[in-house]
């Protein structure tokens, strides 16, 4: 049942993206005025909202289907942890394209996905169990490709996977991995 429920989660984010790519399109792209714009004030509004626009349906759609599988993948550990590490993949990795960022309008999913990505494989890591180690397993094989989105290219926030991804590696890391004592046995 708790998977299902993940699901519906991701699929309404979905929607939602979907629904906004629709009124992006009706009222001539105008949303693209709340995208993360770096070292702007009116930019600082686009770290949340970027997220969920798109430059087109095509871009939408390069993003949805690897959205909806790593997003259920997470929503596994429940929705609650879902919300919190896409929260902190939002939030630091938009924060950090804001400050690092080429000039221009930064929009889509992708920033989230690279996150999401990044989240599943450290997991593995940081919380060692068969269960992760073969999601990251699957994780890699089919979204392996996904490293390619850290090379600079015309029209692509790279910044954006790279500083998405780096946010989904410090989720997991604040959220999975274990204190160690100050203190030594011996």
């Amino acid at each position: 049942m708790n998977a299902l429920k993940g699901f519906k989660t991701i699929a309404g984010v979905a929607l939602v993206m979907v629904a906004l790519q629709l009124l992006n399109v009706a009222t001539g792209y105008s949303l693209m005025a709340f995208g993360l714009v770096p070292r702007t004030l009116p930019g600082l509004l686009g770290i949340i909202t970027s997220p969920f626009l798109h430059a087109s349906f095509a871009h939408l759609s390069a993003n949805l289907i690897a959205f909806l599988i790593l997003g259920t993948l997470v929503t596994i550990e429940g929705v609650h942890r879902f919300v919190t590490v896409s929260a902190i993949i939002i939030l630091l990795g938009g924060s950090l394209v804001w400050l690092f960022g080429f000039t221009g309008i930064h929009v889509g999913a992708s920033g989230w996905v690279f996150g999401l990505w990044a989240y599943l494989l450290s997991r593995a890591w940081f919380h060692r169990s068969w269960g992760n180690l073969i999601t990251a397993g699957v994780v890699a094989l089919l979204y392996g490709g996904l490293i390619l989105g850290f090379l600079p290219r015309q029209g692509v926030s790279f910044e954006g996977h790279l500083f998405g991804a780096l946010a989904g590696f410090i989720a997991a890391k604040v959220l999975l991995s274990t204190p160690r004592s100050r203190f030594n046995a011996g």
